[in-house]
């Protein structure tokens, strides 16, 4: 069994990540963070759609 995620150790692995990448590049890879988790929702949608939906015939 996974042992549960606490407060204090995801502040451990934030303190530990702004050591690592500073102040200025935590915001960036935050910023890519987020628009790769929508991207992956995205697909996630569109792979949920019928085939008729998803492609569009010129006819």
């Amino acid at each position: 069994m996974l042992p549960r995620i606490g407060l204090p150790e995801i502040i451990v692995v934030l303190v530990i990540a702004l050591l690592i990448f500073g102040p200025g590049r935590i915001t960036k890879v935050a910023g890519e963070l987020g628009k790769s988790i929508h991207a992956f929702q995205h697909g996630l949608k569109e792979q949920d759609k019928p085939a008729d939906e998803s492609q569009h015939d010129g006819a």
